[in-house]
């Protein structure tokens, strides 16, 4: 490491968090891992979150609670609302997708970077293998990043915050090899929408099957763990 600067990571626990960990630790930074249950779906991705940030060397890791199950609107946040397995219609925005999300996680790491005194927040969107969601877009990211410098102490003052976004122009299959690369066991990330108590995944949601497509376009192993059902 060159430096000890500390940033804040978002953490979920599954491909993408864990590879911008490493990738925020390969960069010289002090990780400060943050997850979040806000009333998802189930808790597999957070046991995830804290093999992860053991494994790749956090500073520290918290978990912060939340409740957007209390709005719902999301498969993942609404029980009544089916999570898709037959893939997501091009153009049209699937119902995986958790009304301002990123907006209230960013929000939350923004508030921790200040008390840390930290000019950097690391978060795995990606503008290429993804759902459509609407606040993993370049611009959105950009939007969110002139806020906060206008929003906070620190901003105000001069401080250069940066989010960083390193996965955001990546295929899956590159995210992949770069993990790969920098040491990632993925056999310790959950991904999948619908994972079971025990983190096994469903191979069949959106989220697996572009899990599962980045392994095999990058020729590596895919360690998930699935179910005992059909997968297509």
């Amino acid at each position: 490491m060159t430096t000890s600067k500390p940033a804040v990571i978002l953490l979920s626990g599954g491909l993408d968090s864990a590879t911008c960990l490493a990738l925020a630790r390969d960069a010289g930074f002090a990780p400060y891992a943050l997850s979040f249950d806000y009333g998802q779906r189930h808790n597999a991705e957070l046991k995830a979150a804290a093999r992860v940030a053991a494994a790749l060397g956090a500073v520290e890791h918290r978990i912060a609670r939340i409740d957007l199950a209390a709005f719902g609107g999301s498969a993942l946040t609404d029980a009544s609302i089916a999570v898709p397995v037959d893939g997501v219609v091009d153009g049209e925005i699937p119902v995986t997708y958790v009304p301002a999300r990123n907006t209230i996680l960013l929000s939350y790491a923004l508030a921790w970077a200040e008390v840390l005194k930290a000019d950097d927040i690391y978060i795995g969107v990606n503008a290429v293998d993804y759902s459509g969601y609407p606040d993993c877009r370049p611009e959105y990211i950009a939007a969110f990043q002139a806020m906060a410098r206008l929003a906070t102490k620190v901003g105000v003052e001069g401080s250069p915050l940066t989010i960083h976004t390193p996965l955001i122009q990546l295929s899956k299959a590159e995210i992949v090899a770069t993990g790969t690369r920098l040491g990632v066991d993925y056999g310790l990330t959950v991904s999948c929408y619908q994972a079971d108590d025990e983190g096994r995944a469903c191979g069949a949601c959106d989220a697996c099957r572009l899990r599962r497509a980045g392994f095999e376009a990058a020729g590596v192993p895919d360690p998930t763990l699935y179910r005992s059902v059909s997968r297509t």
